[in-house]
Order: structure tokens, then C-alpha cells, then sequence
């Protein structure tokens, strides 16, 4: 396709809400097709997404980087509980590094090592864990800077290295690689490819795609690229809304204008979305780390209210759906829950990444059952001293002293996909301290 994208990409901010990764691009007078495009671009011989021949290699050099030295081994080994002194631990069932993230950090640190004399970039975070990231930087993997809203491609030269984060890739800056002549690693997770198909699926049928999801989020702006006609809705504060439209007011008794509509969803729909037109077909996808609960809620809401529009016998030509929630992520989902009803915790600690959200979820589901909380990304956030920098599920920053009490305490330790053994360690290994200075 002999087209030039560099005006095209260089109005695709980073991250930010103006993103419009639907735009049709067009070729002469044929539609650009996404789905054909990414085919073919997986068929490149400078592609690569499974590896270099690393794997075992790059294991070890992971284990020896985010592997516990001892204390998570007790606790796997005696049911996911350890008592040391007056504090007993226990661990979610299933928590930390998912098959998908090891995945996507072991093709990266594969890609180091079959290239270590050329430039190595990523896309955006590998995943969102400070640790996981900042090794990758000291082993000489950049992240395309972003200067202006505006990620910095200028920079990557003919024969560089450039790895797709786990999150994937806006169609635009795949179609960019392909231009640049250099050595594309996808690292993709398979999890987030599946809702790829979903929303094609939407497009090929003409259903707009609403998306539970963030807007500004890494996942959520690919899986937007891929579809045709979208709506990106966060929670079911906005959904509600959302089939109030529908509805014309049916729910709370109001209606919204279609001006209104558009000005709260502005950073979140497609070019030129009508939702007098486009809300007439839809079919539901997520970002893959969202609450599964607020997913399935999400999704009822909307084929209900899809029923009482357009009768119930009607619903297979207005609503289609299909599970793509992440299995990892709900089954962290699901530990937590049993976490958060055990009657003998005290407190708990929810750990991962600031900026990942299948961690924040993990809050969510404590905050919302009123359990003491608090999520950290590393043990820096504890100290000097009782003292705690945690964050609340609606991002607020809050510090708090002496939040680990005398006496005897049971604790409580949940983890999002993408934070390694060694950050929960290390995080025990402050609180221990903290114990034996209460001693």
C-alpha cells in the first residue's frame, strides 16, 4: 500500500484522549481493512512474536531478577499462609505474573539478547510494573519518548529493534513500522488479540462496538483501531446513561441531547459517531482487565435495554456479545473476592503497578466491601518509619502513619497480573521490620 502515513500518525497523540485509531484510511478508492492488514503484517519477515531461541535463557535471567529468594516459596508450600511472629500471611489464591505478561517479558529480553548491538525500543511500558520496566530500561530497552502528546518516532532509525508492548499496538503505528525498516517484535497478549476479532466482528457485520473500557488506556486505544463504528464506556455510571439514551429517558426520567451525548463521550467515540444511528446496533467488548462483574452488569444493561427498545424478538438484529474478559485477570478477581470475606484479615495489600488496571480492580473489589486496603506498586511507598503512600481505586494518593498496628495482625496479599514474586517480597520484608520495631 503506497500511501504516506506520516501526517496521518503524527495527529495520533500517545495515550491521550484526541486518539481517533478508527479513522478510515483509504487506498484509491478501497476501504482500508484493518483485519487484512495486521494478516499480512504478521507475515513480514522482519515480524517476529514468539521469540529468538532465548526462552530458557531469558527465564532464568527473569527469575534471577523477579524471583522470591525464599518467603514465597513457604507461603506456596503451606497453602498460600505463613505466620512469622504475631503476623500471618495470606495469599490469594492466584495472584502475580500472569502466562500472558511472562510472556511478553520474555520475548522482549529475547529480543535484547538477539540484538544487543542495536537499538532496542518500546511502543509503551512492556506492562505496567515499575520494576519490570525500569530493568528493561538498565538493560538498554527505550521507551519511544513522547514529547507534545506526540510519541517521538523520528527517533527510531532503519535496522532499530522495535517491541510491541503487551497492550498491543494502534493499527497506525503498525502501518508506520512497516515503513520504518526495522525489526518489529510483538509481544502482544492473546487475550487482548481475542477482543481484536470481536470488534472486527462488529465491523464486518455494521454492530458499533461499545467497549468497557478506558479511553486513555494503552489496550483499550488498539482494540479502538481495530474496530469501525465505536463508543468507549468506563463504568456503569456512564452505561446507565448510556441506555438511558437508548431508552430516551426511559430510566431516571430524563433524557439527554444528542449534543450532550457527545460532548460527555467526545474522547471516546469513533469519528463521526450519531448515536441516533449508531446505537441502533451494538455489540459489546472490554479492555480485558476490567472488573468482570461490572463487565457482565455492563453487558445486561445494555441488551435489556436494546429488549425494551426493540422488542425482545428482535434482539439477535440489534445486540451481540461474547466473553473477552482476561481468564488471569479474573481469576485474581475471584481471590480477591475470597480474600476480602475471610473474617480473620485485618488488612490488605493490593499490589501492582499505579497505572495498571487489572491491579485497580483488585482495589476496587476491597474498597467496595470495606476492607482496610492498600495498594503500592513497591516498598518504596513504605517508610520511613509506620508510615504508608498507597492509592484509592479513584487514583487519589493518600498517606497514612502507623498502618500496620501492634499486636497480632493478619494480612491479607492480592497481586495484579504484571507485579513479580520479588516486589511482594520485598514489600513482607518492610513489614516484618516494621514488627520488630513495635517489639
Amino acid at each position: 500500500m503506497a500511501i504516506s502515513l506520516h501526517l496521518q500518525f503524527s495527529l495520533i497523540p500517545a495515550r491521550l484522549p484526541q486518539i481517533r485509531p478508527s479513522s478510515l484510511i483509504r487506498c484509491g478508492e478501497s476501504e482500508f481493512d484493518a483485519k487484512v492488514f495486521r494478516h499480512n503484517f504478521m507475515r513480514r519477515k522482519d515480524y517476529n512474536r514468539t521469540g529468538y531461541g532465548h526462552k530458557d535463557q531469558s527465564l532464568k535471567r527473569m527469575g534471577d531478577k523477579y524471583a522470591s529468594d525464599n518467603l514465597m516459596q513457604k507461603l506456596k508450600e503451606n497453602g498460600k499462609e505463613y505466620r512469622w511472629g504475631d503476623v500471618t500471611l495470606k495469599l490469594g489464591e492466584d495472584y502475580g505474573f500472569c502466562w500472558g505478561v511472562e510472556r511478553s517479558v520474555r520475548i522482549a529480553y529475547e529480543a535484547r539478547h538477539q540484538f544487543p548491538d542495536r537499538t532496542n525500543w518500546l511502543t509503551d511500558e512492556i506492562i505496567h510494573n515499575p520494576t519490570v520496566n525500569q530493568t528493561l530500561g538498565e538493560m538498554g530497552v527505550k521507551i519511544i519518548p513522547v514529547k507534545e502528546g506526540k510519541k517521538q518516532y523520528d527517533l527510531v532509525a532503519k535496522g532499530d529493534v522495535v517491541v510491541l508492548s503487551a497492550f498491543g499496538a494502534p493499527v497506525q503505528e503498525m502501518m508506520l513500522l512497516t515503513q520504518k525498516n526495522v525489526e518489529i517484535v510483538d509481544t502482544t497478549c492473546p487475550w487482548v488479540a481475542k477482543v481484536w476479532h470481536s470488534v472486527e466482528k462488529h465491523k464486518k457485520a455494521e454492530y458499533a462496538s461499545i467497549i468497557h473500557g478506558k479511553y486513555a488506556h494503552e489496550e483499550t486505544i488498539a482494540t479502538a483501531s481495530f474496530a469501525g463504528t465505536y463508543l468507549i464506556v468506563k463504568n456503569i455510571k456512564e452505561a446507565t446513561y448510556l441506555c438511558d439514551y437508548i431508552l430516551g429517558g426511559a430510566l431516571d426520567g430524563s433524557s439527554s441531547t444528542k449534543e450532550a451525548f457527545l460532548e460527555k463521550f467526545k474522547f471516546a467515540v469513533s469519528e463521526g459517531f450519531d448515536p441516533d444511528k449508531d446505537l441502533e446496533r451494538v455489540g459489546i467488548a472490554n479492555q480485558t482487565t476490567m472488573l468482570k462483574g461490572e463487565t457482565e452488569e455492563f453487558g445486561k444493561l445494555v441488551e435489556n435495554s436494546m429488549m425494551r427498545r426493540y422488542g425482545v424478538e428482535n434482539i439477535s438484529n440489534h445486540f451481540i456479545s461474547a466473553k473477552t474478559t482476561c481468564d488471569a485477570a479474573q481469576a485474581r478477581q475471584d481471590a480477591t473476592l475470597k480474600l476480602v470475606d475471610d473474617k480473620e484479615v485485618d488488612l490488605m495489600l493490593v499490589i501492582g503497578g499505579w497505572n495498571s488496571s487489572n491491579t485497580s480492580s483488585l482495589q476496587v473489589i476491597a474498597e467496595e466491601r470495606g476492607v482496610s486496603s492498600y495498594w503500592i506498586d513497591s516498598e518504596k511507598r513504605i517508610g520511613p518509619g509506620n508510615r504508608i503512600t498507597h492509592k484509592l481505586m479513584h487514583g487519589e494518593l493518600v498517606e497514612k502513619e502507623e498502618w500496620v498496628p501492634k499486636g497480632p495482625i493478619t494480612i491479607a496479599i492480592t497481586a495484579g497480573a504484571s507485579t513479580p514474586d520479588k516486589d511482594i517480597e520485598d514489600i513482607l520484608a518492610k513489614v516484618f521490620e516494621i514488627k520488630r520495631h513495635q517489639e
